[in-house]
């Protein structure tokens, strides 16, 4: 199919400034990206120069049906807020529920400009049916913890996963929790089967100051060994989600091919876990993406609203921190590349065609050009101005509406579940 997206600012991370252009789409991908006015054909939105058409988001490191216990853990600490306030009510929660809470989460992902996103849970045949009857871009993995029989079990069941699903759209990836509820030679065999069978791992690291005197490992054993030593570092790619408490001795450690450190800055707050050193980290050649973390614990899964944060915390040091083009760059091709996707996060001839349409005709874009539009998206914008999230080619939000969920439908089937888990 060929769609023709007509006067409209087109801008990515890899370019200096916008420029206004006519864009072709066929079969999911950009065919053509032409200056404004050099298409006659009909066109599928005419953005009447008052309209940019940018990537969408990557969502690097989440837990979507986590937005049904939304409300249930505020004002506690992680670990508190992990076990008494998370972890009893999802062990109610069932395939149907994880379901109906992944339906909700993508219907707030794609309303606020999400095309894509990393998702570490339960239940992953439900999980990505959700995202196969919407059309939505993923990379799902199981969470995977517990004593030792329990760690092998269900490793069994995501590698079984991994290794028979097939999409154009979903990729599998094993999702070991964390080293504080892995055991340490599970986690070796963990690391020692993705290796085997070229799959990438998500992992939460280091998010608290004291999660490492709980973690399951040698005495003395430092976290930078404790990734080499299980086989973490051997990795086809490791998604270490959070990444606060690295200790500026060991930043060349994660300047590595296959590391991606995910940045969660209003979660990492809100729980009191503290502000990662993301400047720090690009300065070391540290490669970074951008993630809400679960909306239990955000609370929401607005990613604009989350790399302007990220921003606005490194510049609380110095203005020149976190320059725009990089903090877009990390919210787009860079989580993508991390979740394994491909050609992606670009406006570009050839790439996937993932994008949102941004309306600029808002009182806050006044004297918006070419040249200044990334320093409006970047600091005046937010998801409140998106018109369309489009993914492979496929419109699936416009002008406030869907078009593969009825959202009524979704919200009330997710208020049956959470009434059940309350």
């Amino acid at each position: 199919m060929i769609k023709i997206y007509k006067n409209v600012y087109v801008w990515d991370s890899s370019r200096k400034t916008a420029t206004l252009s006519d864009v072709k789409v066929k079969d999911g991908k950009f065919e053509t990206i032409t200056r404004a006015g050099n298409m006659s054909a009909k066109c599928a939105f005419d953005g009447k120069c008052h309209t940019a058409l940018i990537p969408g988001f990557v969502n690097a490191h989440g837990h979507s049906p986590m937005g049904l216990l939304r409300g249930f853990g505020e004002d506690v600490p992680l670990m508190e807020w992990l076990q008494e306030r998370i972890w009893p009510r999802e062990d109610k929660m069932d395939g149907e529920d994880m379901y109906n809470g992944t339906r909700l989460a993508i219907a707030e992902m794609l309303a606020t400009g999400t095309t894509c996103f990393a998702d570490m849970y339960f239940y992953l045949d439900q999980i990505s049916r959700a995202c196969e009857e919407i059309g939505m871009r993923a990379n799902l993995s199981r969470g995977i913890m517990g004593n030792a029989e329990q760690v092998m079990a269900k490793l069994a069941k995501n590698l079984d996963f991994a290794l028979h699903y097939k999409s154009d759209l979903v990729k599998i990836s094993l999702g070991p929790h964390s080293p504080y509820t892995v055991p340490f030679e599970e986690m070796k065999e963990v690391a020692r089967t993705a290796k085997e069978h070229g799959i990438a791992l998500q992992l939460h690291w280091l998010e608290t100051e004291n999660e490492w005197d709980i973690a399951l490992h040698p005495e003395g054993m430092a976290p930078e060994e404790y990734l080499a030593e299980t086989g973490l570092a051997s990795a086809l790619h490791l998604l270490l989600a959070h990444g606060v408490h690295i200790k500026e001795s060991a930043y060349k450690f994660y300047a590595r091919d296959n590391f991606t450190i995910v940045h969660n800055p209003k979660s990492n707050l809100k729980l009191g876990s503290g502000i990662a050193p993301v400047q720090a980290f690009l300065e070391n050649g540290i490669s970074l993406a951008i993630g809400t973390d679960g909306a239990s614990s955000n609370n929401r899964l607005d990613m604009w609203e989350e790399l302007r944060f990220a921003a606005l915390l490194q510049k609380r040091l110095t203005p020149t921190a976190m320059p725009i083009a990089k903090l877009f760059e990390m919210a787009s091709e860079g989580g993508a590349g991390a979740l394994g996707f491909e050609k992606l996060g670009r406006i570009e001839e050839g790439y996937n065609a993932d994008f949102i349409l941004v309306d600029l005709d808002k009182p806050h874009y006044l004297g918006v050009t070419e040249e200044n539009l990334p320093e409006f998206l970047a600091y005046a914008g937010s998801s409140a101005d998106i018109r369309a999230t489009v993914v492979a080619g496929e419109t699936l939000y416009q002008d406030g509406a869907f078009t593969t969920l009825d959202i009524e439908r979704v919200k009330a089937r997710a208020m049956e579940t959470r009434k059940k888990i309350s």
